[in-house]
């Protein structure tokens, strides 16, 4: 943040005015920094949900809801899934400028080499029950990583914030795709240095040693660009829980799976499971509209799940690659066999030509699309959650490490409105 501010807001407070410093960002709106509040006023401000609070600043990604725009260092989100791929957008985030050839190559060479799991962890998975959900394992994983990897805990070095990143983002798709496999009692795939980094995801996940399994290039390409659209996505609440942590010195490891369980809440990380979820209540073609006359009236809980966005106003930008990728796969793969898969197309079909949905910005988000491609390659809604955080696990660690960077760092310290009791005396129990 500039050190100078070019103009100040006016705060009057019982007969007192106090100059607050306003602060123009390259893009975005205007900030009021109230930082010096509290000592010069005695006052806090009152944000549930910190919607009108920047908590940082920041120069990784920005979103523009009205104009449905979202930016990685500038470069459209748009442009990089349909030219680029998840490891050159994870150069992207955690270095801020596009790789040249030579250190792209040396960038893909240092995670897939850094794939594999440490074998004892093998161990670790086994001590969960059979049942246990993908999450769960995956955020008891990635905590334990720490107690594996000591010589990338110190976030005061420089070259162990450099491989505790690289860790994560090798080791991460092993770590979802074994959680799958521990969850349906299948032996673990090892990783394979010959294959991509979503070809090598797809195959762990869903190979198994009796016979030989091939990547669908298609497939393999759709899997990239989920990964791309969910890379990082701002200030959002498992990223913010990620900076929480991190304010207080804990290790990387922690951090991201401090993340994963934020992620894991389902008003955050489980949308397009909540979109097959409600698919699957539909049932059928033929109850389409009996729900969108639901989902229109207002005196109905109802809600179509996987329509409009919190942040995005018009359009969600990743949604228009993202049908892309569900167009390829339902060819692929068809939806005769899926009853799902044929609710989902065709409810996307009336909902776009509906007037009330466009009246009302009811557009298919990212959600309602990878959701359906899910679906369509054989996951389980179980492990939708999963996938989402292989994802964004790029971009908490861009946010992290830029955190630590940050000469204005603190322990986050939120305030409170308390409206509880004032002080009032014990009352020994015979009393009470």
């Amino acid at each position: 943040m500039a050190d100078t501010a070019h103009k100040t807001a006016t705060l009057t407070l019982d007969g007192q005015t106090y100059d607050l410093p306003v602060y123009s960002p390259t893009a975005g709106p205007d900030v009021i920094d109230i930082r010096k509040l509290y000592a010069q006023a005695k006052v806090f401000t009152y944000d549930p949900g910190f919607t009108s609070t920047a908590s940082c600043d920041s120069t990784i990604t920005f979103i523009d809801g009205n104009k449905g725009e979202l930016l990685h260092r500038g470069y459209p989100i748009d442009q990089l899934a349909e030219k680029s791929h998840y490891l050159e957008v994870c150069y992207l985030l955690l270095y801020g400028e596009l790789p040249s050839a030579k250190e792209l190559e040396v960038f893909e060479q240092t995670i897939t080499n850094h794939t594999m799991l440490h074998e004892q962890m093998v161990n670790f998975f086994r001590g969960f029950r059979r049942d246990a959900h993908p999450m769960a394992i995956m955020v008891g994983v990635v905590g334990a990583m720490s107690a594996f990897y000591h010589d990338s805990t110190d976030i005061n070095d420089p070259r162990q914030r450099e491989i505790a990143s690289h860790r994560l983002i090798a080791k991460m798709p092993t770590i979802a795709a074994w959680a799958y496999k521990y969850s349906i009692g299948q032996p673990f795939v090892y990783p394979r240095n010959d294959l991509d980094y979503a070809s090598n995801f797809l195959r762990m996940c869903f190979s198994v040693p009796a016979e030989e399994y091939e990547v669908n290039p298609i497939l393999s390409r759709a899997m990239d660009r989920i990964f791309t659209l969910h890379a990082d996505h701002e200030q959002n609440a498992s990223t913010s829980t990620v900076r929480l942590a991190s304010s207080s010195g804990a290790n990387p490891f922690a951090c991201i799976a401090a993340g994963i369980a934020c992620l894991w809440g389902p008003a955050h990380g489980g949308a397009n499971q909540a979109c097959l979820e409600m698919l699957e209540e539909i049932g059928t073609v033929d109850r389409i509209p009996e729900f969108i006359d639901r989902a229109k009236d207002k005196n109905d809980p109802f809600r179509l799940m996987g329509f409009g966005h919190r942040v995005y106003k018009n359009f969600d930008p990743r949604a228009t690659v993202m049908k892309q990728s569900a167009d390829e796969v339902l060819e692929l793969l068809g939806v005769e066999d899926n009853p799902k898969l044929q609710v989902a197309k065709e409810l996307e079909k009336e909902a776009l030509n509906d007037p009330y949905f466009a009246e009302k910005k009811l557009f298919p988000n990212v959600d309602f699309y990878s959701g359906i491609i899910l679906e369509a390659m054989g996951f389980p809604t179980s492990m939708f959650t999963p996938i989402f955080a292989l994802s964004r696990t790029v971009g908490w660690i861009s946010q992290w490490k830029e955190q630590l960077d940050d000469p204005q760092l603190k322990i986050g310290r939120p305030r409170q409105l308390y409206m509880g009791e004032t002080r009032r005396d014990y009352v020994e129990i015979e009393n009470r």
